[in-house]
């Protein structure tokens, strides 16, 4: 069976996101190729054959918007507006993932940068509930790792004591209503896991672009369960993908 299209890492923990295929354009490396270069798949790649019903509600919430605000034109046929509607909602997923991929970035330069900078709030406000929450801590901003068959990029950790493991979570809107998902937990334990700090403290990190941050920090009992149901998410993409 192939591979699925997803993230994936060299064994020395570079990632392989993309590859040059045959006709000179770049596109998302999976199948044969990832096979080729005994390339692992990403923490999130693993997890996608998991289903998700907080996602999935979501994206069909998005659906029934995008149909409420599109009526369908005068001599439309169905299916084009079936296609048209679709692919507003999807507009809405790419724009959510383009801003939080931006938003990334920003807090990597900030957690990376050693000069005084003009930084917006959310990274102001995003440092300063850290500091609250961790203590001062000397923090290591997008460290890439590949082990025990598996990959991915910590958005942000310490090596003090156990160990600090934090991941990022943009939202667009209210963080009053932050919804914490088992995946989270699974992908926290796995990078705690790849980065050699098995009892390190771990949290996700809520935030918007104005400035709201809210900070959950996981149990560690949970975080071994967690990491124990990824194992059994990983044997089943092995084996499923004949790797």
């Amino acid at each position: 069976m192939a591979l699925e299209s997803g993230h994936f890492y060299m064994q020395d923990g570079s990632p392989a996101y993309t590859i040059i295929g045959k006709n000179g354009t770049e596109r998302n490396n999976k199948d044969a190729a990832a096979r080729k270069l005994d390339l692992v798949p990403s923490v999130t790649t693993v997890m996608n054959v998991m289903a998700k019903p907080g996602l999935n509600t979501w994206l069909q919430q998005q659906v029934l918007l995008a149909a409420l605000t599109l009526p369908r034109l005068e001599d439309e046929s169905e299916q084009d507006w079936l296609v048209r509607v679709m692919s507003d909602a999807k507009s809405t997923g790419r724009d959510a993932a383009d801003r939080g991929t931006r938003m990334h970035g920003v807090l990597e330069c900030f957690y990376r940068s050693t000069e005084p900078s003009v930084w917006p709030i959310y990274v102001i406000e995003t440092d300063q509930s850290m500091r609250e929450h961790f203590g001062d801590r000397q923090w290591i901003a997008e460290t890439s790792r590949s082990d025990y068959g598996f990959g991915g990029k910590v958005d942000l950790w310490c090596e003090e004591g156990d160990g600090i493991v934090v991941d990022f979570k943009t939202k667009e809107g209210s963080l009053d209503k932050v919804a914490v998902y088992h995946e989270h937990l699974m992908q926290l334990a796995a990078y705690r896991v790849l980065l050699g700090v098995p009892k390190a403290r771990a949290a996700n990190v809520f935030l918007n672009e104005r400035g709201d941050v809210q900070i959950i920090e996981h149990d560690h009992d949970d975080l071994n369960r967690a990491y124990e149901c990824f194992k059994c998410l990983l044997k089943f993409y092995q084996i499923k993908n004949n790797l």
